[in-house]
């Protein structure tokens, strides 16, 4: 059984003069960046502190020197990370000594100062996936490699004299590992400070590290155009993850542009402040809350400049302190795209309507085989009873056709029908037929026809349905004695038809609610009530290229005047009197 009390040994022994120091720092070195990256101990702890303490008694390069030799074994992150903290010339050294796995490296990075991840962009052995996170966090070449130390800077470190300290190599030779190669670069020039011929030839290895590092062209005999050696344009980025830090300020970034995003400190404002913001991160970071679809507008770079989404989660530590977001950046969709999400709501509608069809349509089919006899005799009590079933199924059917006609033209997936027809005609037959049920009721219209075409730009088909919904409504929901004065008459470029509401629908406070009917009511122009009926009617006046208001006691239904020589409703009808006549004749 070995006991490996080699990092207590060092800790105990005595290192009163500076040789002694210096060689405690270099066993320590040794000892401590050799330990296993996931070791954890208090003489650990203890080593890291008495390598603080003797780096505040050598000088820094003397410590980058030792650093330096070539005997020195870097394997530890948390070592790597504090030396890298230290004076530049120790981190330097320190870069280069390291002797990190790929996977170390990746964690460590975060943690290092910009100046020490600078100096690693200059060692050709860390691996794609290392420089890979170098280049987003916006770290690449600053110009050429640095020299080597000198010689004599190595030399400069005094002779190593007797001390009391244990050598860890005498202890166990047999730990000493052959490491692996160092990254070659030219030594400096020696003798004369900044010789040209050493820079000449560090620039040469430069270009050939850096030739070496670009992807192979492939082969092309065609001439080079001019502006040819220009790089082909990156593909523009369309949404990266990001965290921040407790104010809001962006801390991280997984993206090639990290190093344009880091430190962007996201827009705290209530409202657009010159561009750049709109409602909604402010109250979720005050309330701690999640942010969902926020829209920013970035200001920088082209590769980031724009428009963007953001949703993000907030980030907690242990003890519950609020410690930023966590979230994504992402393109806002095009406007065709934002514009076909709003119609999600009417393919929903008419996708349940489709569904509901299928089984009324069967329950309306077996009743009229039962009705019919079509399978054999059947009992006049349930041919009554399968008459009413289907009754009530095609009442069920016609409305989900309105109810899917309304979805259309909401979404403006309907078109309708392209025509003329004379209105003044159309309104005088409706009034007619009405007169069937309003006139035992001492109800009805009091319409003056008028005299001549008043032509709409609508199809004489549409335009029944539209004025029977309307003029169908309000005799349904008029007193007995009830009488409603209507009106037609040119206004501008349309045809407006003006009437009066009754006062059961005129003490009603949102006219279009869609509200079931609280009474059956004895004609109806829909199973839904008036409201949705007054709905659908609204909505084929705006596909029409007019309107349907309410204004006070009155409602106004203006449909687009087309010219009279243009009818083609009723080619046959010259007046609205012939259409009277035509109905009772």
């Amino acid at each position: 059984m070995h006991v490996d009390d080699r990092l207590a040994t060092v800790l105990d022994a005595r290192a009163d003069g500076d040789a002694a120091m210096r060689i405690q720092y270099r066993q320590l070195l040794d000892l401590v960046g050799t330990s296993p990256a996931q070791s954890r101990s208090d003489l650990l702890d203890a080593a890291h502190v008495r390598l603080g303490e003797l780096a505040r008694l050598i000088p820094p390069d003397e410590r980058a020197a030792a650093l330096a030799e070539p005997g020195v074994r870097l394997r530890n992150p948390r070592l790597v990370a504090e030396l890298a903290t230290d004076h530049p010339a120790v981190a330097l050294a320190a870069v280069r000594a390291a002797r990190l796995t790929e996977h170390q490296w990746l964690d460590l990075i975060p943690a290092l100062p910009l100046s020490a991840r600078g100096l690693m962009r200059h060692r050709r052995d860390l691996g794609p996936a290392v420089d890979a996170r170098l280049a987003q966090l916006g770290i690449g070449d600053r110009g050429l490699p640095p020299a080597e130390p000198s010689a004599a800077i190595v030399a400069a470190a005094p002779a190593t004299g007797t001390a009391t300290a244990v050598s860890p190599s005498a202890v166990s030779p047999s730990n000493v590992h052959q490491l692996p190669p160092r990254e070659e670069v030219l030594p400096a020039a020696s003798g004369e400070p900044g010789g040209i011929g050493a820079i000449v030839k560090r620039i040469e290895a430069f270009r050939r590290n850096r030739e070496a590092s670009e992807a192979p062209r492939p082969a092309n005999d065609s001439p080079r155009l001019p502006l040819g050696e220009q790089e082909p344009a990156a593909a523009s980025l369309t949404a990266f993850d990001f965290a921040t830090d407790n104010v809001g300020r962006i801390s991280w970034s997984a993206s090639p542009v990290a190093g344009m995003l880091i430190g962007l400190l996201l827009p705290m404002v209530e409202e657009p402040a010159s561009g750049q913001a709109r409602a909604g991160i402010p109250g979720a970071f005050r309330r701690r809350q999640p942010i969902r679809a926020a829209h920013i507008v970035i200001d920088g770079a082209p590769a980031i400049a724009g428009e963007w989404q953001i949703d993000a989660a907030p980030d907690f530590d242990t003890a519950g302190q609020f410690t930023g977001y966590i979230g994504r950046f992402r393109r806002p969709p095009p406007r065709a795209a934002a514009a076909a999400a709003t119609n999600t709501e009417a393919d929903r509608i008419r996708q349940v309507l489709h569904e509901l069809r299928t089984p009324v349509n069967a329950i309306q089919g077996f009743a009229e085989l039962i009705q019919q006899q079509l399978f054999g005799a059947t009992p006049h009590e349930y041919r009554a009873l399968a008459a009413g079933i289907a009754g009530d199924a095609a009442r069920m059917l016609a409305g989900f056709e309105e109810l899917d006609r309304l979805a259309r033209l909401d979404s403006g997936s309907l078109t309708l029908e392209p025509g003329t027809c004379d209105l003044a005609m159309i309104v005088a037959g409706i009034v007619h037929q009405l007169e069937a049920f309003t006139g035992a009721r001492g109800s009805g219209f009091a319409f003056d026809v008028p005299q001549g075409a008043y032509a709409v730009a609508l199809s004489g088909e549409e335009a029944e349905h539209l004025v029977w919904r309307l003029l169908a409504t309000l005799a349904g929901a008029a007193r007995p004695g009830e009488s409603l004065a209507l009106a037609l008459r040119p206004e501008g470029q349309a045809i407006r038809l003006t009437a009066r509401l009754p006062e059961a629908l005129n003490t009603v406070d949102d006219l279009f609610d869609a509200a079931p009917p609280q009474a059956p009511q004895a004609i109806s122009a829909g199973i839904f009530g008036s409201g949705f009926t007054l709905r659908l009617a609204a909505a084929v006046a705006r596909a029409a290229g007019g309107r349907f208001t309410r204004a006070g006691a009155e409602v106004i239904l203006e449909l687009p005047a087309a010219a009279a020589h243009d009818l083609t409703a009723n080619p046959g009808v010259h007046s609205p009197y012939d259409a009277m006549e035509s109905t009772t004749g």
